[in-house]
């Protein structure tokens, strides 16, 4: 299951990356960071969020955020990024119904967040020139494509 999802985000990251007719200077590339959440067994709130900022998005693409536990896949859900490069996604953790409490999350989770942005085509010329210089211990965790 775990690989069948896998290929459906990365068929849904590619199929966004896609070669602009009118720009030749600007790589898009799919940004990953990682955080951790930690949701208490006394949490009394209803909802948590993932928000933050980005800089330099691919116009039209969505924040990708994945939610794990355990390695295992819990949430996904997609946001749209506001003019102001900000992005929230608001879900609910704590669930009651005539007087039943249901936690829906809690305790240790691992988010991942996916951003399709534009970097300068400087960004790969110096990662080609690194490798080309022997440095294998570069770190290039995002997905790259020449527009």
């Amino acid at each position: 299951m775990l690989y069948v999802l896998c290929a459906v985000f990365a068929l849904i990251m590619l199929s966004g990356v896609a070669p602009s007719a009118f720009s030749d200077s600007y790589i898009t590339a799919i940004e990953e960071k990682q955080i951790k959440m930690t949701i208490p067994s006394g949490n009394t709130l209803p909802w948590a969020s993932v928000e933050g900022t980005t800089q330099n998005m691919v116009d039209g693409n969505p924040v990708i955020i994945q939610i794990y536990k355990d390695e295992k896949p819990v949430r996904f859900a997609q946001v749209n990024v506001n003019d102001d490069g900000t992005y929230q996604y608001k879900f609910r953790v704590r669930d009651v119904t005539d007087d039943k409490v249901t936690n829906i999350f809690e305790g240790d989770y691992v988010v991942k967040i996916f951003k399709t942005i534009n970097l300068d085509s400087n960004y790969l010329n110096e990662i080609m020139k690194q490798k080309s210089l022997g440095n294998e211990d570069l770190k290039t965790a995002v997905m790259t494509s020449a527009v």
